[in-house]
């Protein structure tokens, strides 16, 4: 029997560390976007663990980022740490959760753009992959939007994502791609701001 426990103990210490290590290993929006799904389910500890999980993840992301909406984050990341208890109790709907999710989403892209931004051209030059997966957290929360200022968002994304395809190019193709580029990206981290 006590080799029983014993292994069993070791299996259970074995997954915990495992699941963290897992859980380091996702990037904020997963973690949150798991925490969505895991509420709809009715699961209620792993809602909760998810949340705490997502929380962490985001106030490190903020604390270490130098992007213009660092408080913003940090604020949202107060607001999702009050619904953890929700979530552990059972009474936090998955649309409420979904609204600040993707409010988060927003705000991450946009933040990681203004750090890019910050760079000047040199943080756009070659960052085409890493600007196209911002603007596609931008568009995947914009719901959050009334519809006026969706709409506005969504012809910023669109003309953004062509100029960003040719920051990867060379010589002056590239350079003209980055000075289209920073005035769009600019405009839609200065919205999504106002907005949220």
């Amino acid at each position: 029997m006590k080799r029983f426990l014993l292994s069993l103990t070791a299996a259970l210490l074995l997954f915990a560390v495992t699941s963290n290590a897992i859980a380091q290993g996702l990037s904020v929006e997963s973690l949150l976007d798991k925490a969505v799904s895991l509420t709809q389910k009715g699961d209620k500890a792993g809602t909760a663990s998810a949340l705490t999980d997502g929380v962490s993840a985001l106030e490190k992301e903020a604390k270490s980022s130098n992007g213009s909406l660092k408080d913003k984050l940090l604020g949202k990341a107060g607001d999702l740490k009050n619904l953890i208890p929700l979530a552990s109790s059972g009474k936090l709907s998955g649309g409420t959760l979904g609204k600040v999710v993707n409010a988060v989403k927003m705000l991450i892209g946009a933040n990681r753009i203004s750090g890019l931004l910050g760079k000047g051209d040199s943080g756009l030059l070659g960052n085409a992959a890493s600007l196209t997966s911002s603007l596609g957290l931008i568009k995947a929360g914009s719901s959050v939007l009334g519809d006026a200022n969706e709409s506005k968002l969504n012809g910023l994304l669109g003309e953004a994502t062509k100029s960003v395809s040719a920051l990867d190019k060379k010589g002056p193709a590239a350079k003209l791609a980055a000075a289209a580029s920073s005035k769009q990206l600019s405009s839609i981290v200065s919205l999504v701001g106002s907005a949220l």
